[in-house]
């Protein structure tokens, strides 16, 4: 594609270059100047710890022949070099941006091209995007999905490294998902993703809001939570339909800021006047498995005979979902039975995932990393006990340290007994890590025991477990990995709590 075209749209400040090279042909996009080829176009990023203008020398010296910055090139390393070589530099306010559109220009809009639904909040957000698929799926709709478990492209799977990828990846996936025939996906749209431009110049049919927590909140994120929420709502900015969760503390705020823009807001919830509501919800808990149903009252399916929906996952958090799922697939046109049949049977890896060996007590393992998460999982769980819950735990390192002290205050209220251990400690001490958990349970009269090693915490638990017990092993969910300072290693709380569980000769 030529120079010319795949800045269409850019707000270009100025532009330096010999005559004629607007016209030369680009062979791709790179943020990276490692990725940079013969005739590529490099996109000079400032990272909150890595400035993309300092590569510069190194893009030219790969064969990349155009760049977009946002400082002045002459006082930035590399910059005689691009200058001696007559390489192509245009000048604008906002690189981030310039990425997306230049990425959307490139693969020719996929966004456009299928019906893409987004999903931002605190909570619910992967958990949403996988009832969407499974809807989706029992209608006979080809559908992906991105977010933080993975990738799925139809029945392809590739890993996932962040909740939202930067935006050229972006607009990669996007148009493999055109190529290969997807007609509707789901995307986990995060707050960095939209405050960092990652998501700009995406169409979304519908927008889906379901909460605000404090999280997130720390020099490398959000730098409190007004911005926290301003990057949330960004997302109505890109979307013909929003949803909200009418029962969101923040559900007014959120569409007081909305009136007036492009969007039609729908509302979904349980307690408050909404436009699709589920009333006479009841749990169930048969062989071990947990599930809830509801009454569904939505402007599509008024004239239905039977609006019961019975949904594959536990209590009243993903009956929230689960509206939100519904209010997206009724919107791309999906017929109420086909949603029952995703519903009904809809599993989401780490999300209150049930760990099965024939045992005589319950098994969770759940991603639940902050306060509010881990107080939902555990005050809904209470609705099923018969027995004890217990509940094995640590937090990420590298991350906002109140969540620590929060989480182990929850714990400590809400479970019969904790068990501190190691999550992500990263290039913190996991020692200093537990402590400040600790920390927390020590302002309830909760029981606790510390143990570092992860597997062996795990085995703890499910050998002091009996009958009728709820073990929750919170914090890492899908996560397949543990990250230390030194080393990362293969870790699967599911595959541990299986295989020990197993071991114990039940």
């Amino acid at each position: 594609m030529k120079l010319s075209e795949l800045v269409k749209g850019l707000n270009i400040i100025e532009t330096a270059g010999s005559a004629g090279c607007m016209d030369s042909v680009i062979t791709g996009v790179c943020r990276d100047h490692r990725e940079c080829g013969p005739g590529s176009l490099f996109v000079c990023i400032e990272g909150y710890k890595t400035d993309g203008h300092r590569f510069i020398g190194g893009a030219v010296e790969n064969g990349a022949t155009a760049l977009i910055v946002q400082k002045d090139i002459e006082d930035l390393p590399g910059g005689q070099l691009a200058g001696e070589k007559g390489i192509t530099v245009i000048r604008t306010d906002n690189t981030r941006l310039a990425l997306a559109r230049v990425s959307d220009n490139l693969y020719g809009h996929p966004s456009q091209q299928l019906k893409l639904i987004g999903v931002t909040g605190t909570k619910g957000k992967t958990t949403v995007a996988y009832m969407i698929r499974a809807i989706a799926g029992a209608a006979g709709v080809k559908n992906g999905i991105i977010g933080t478990v993975e990738t799925l492209i139809g029945d392809e799977k590739f890993h996932s490294q962040v909740t939202t990828p930067e935006s050229n990846d972006l607009q990669k996936i996007l148009s493999y998902m055109v190529e290969k025939n997807v007609e509707l996906a789901a995307m986990e749209v995060s707050s960095q993703g939209l405050a960092l431009d990652r998501v700009s110049c995406c169409d979304f049919d519908t927008g889906i809001f379901t909460n605000l927590y404090n999280d997130h909140i720390s020099p490398n994120e959000h730098k409190d939570m007004e911005d926290y929420f301003k990057s949330k709502l960004r997302l109505f900015s890109m979307c013909r339909t929003g949803l909200v969760n009418a029962d969101s503390k923040d559900a007014q705020r959120v569409l007081g800021s909305v009136e007036g823009a492009n969007c039609e807001m729908i509302t979904y919830g349980i307690e408050n006047q909404a436009d699709i509501k589920a009333k006479n919800i009841v749990n169930h808990a048969i062989n071990g498995d947990l599930s809830v149903s509801f009454d569904l009252e939505a402007p599509w399916f008024s004239g239905c005979h039977d609006n019961r929906v019975a949904v594959g996952l536990p209590g009243k958090y993903n009956v929230y979902n689960a509206l939100a799922a519904i209010g997206a697939c009724a919107l791309a046109g999906v017929s109420l039975d086909d949603i029952k049949k995703g519903l009904r049977d809809v599993k989401v890896r780490g999300r209150v995932e049930m760990v099965k060996a024939g045992q005589n007590f319950s098994v969770i393992v759940d991603y639940a990393h902050n306060a509010a998460s881990l107080e939902n999982l555990l005050m809904m769980l209470s609705e099923f006990r018969t027995g004890r819950i217990i509940t094995v735990f640590g937090c990420g390192g590298d991350r906002a340290k109140d969540r620590r002290f929060d989480m182990g205050e929850v714990s400590g209220k809400l479970s019969d007994l904790t068990v501190i251990t190691s999550d992500n400690p990263r290039t913190e001490d996991p020692g200093l890590i537990m402590e400040n958990i600790e920390e927390g349970i020590r302002r309830t009269d909760g029981k606790y025991k510390k143990i570092a090693d992860r597997k062996e915490a795990i085995s703890f638990v499910l050998r002091e477990a009996s009958e009728g017990d709820i073990v929750v092993i919170a914090g890492k969910g899908h996560e397949t990995y543990q990250i230390f300072s030194d080393r990362t290693i293969h870790f699967d709380d599911v595959e541990a709590a299986y295989n020990i569980l197993r071991g114990m000769g039940l």
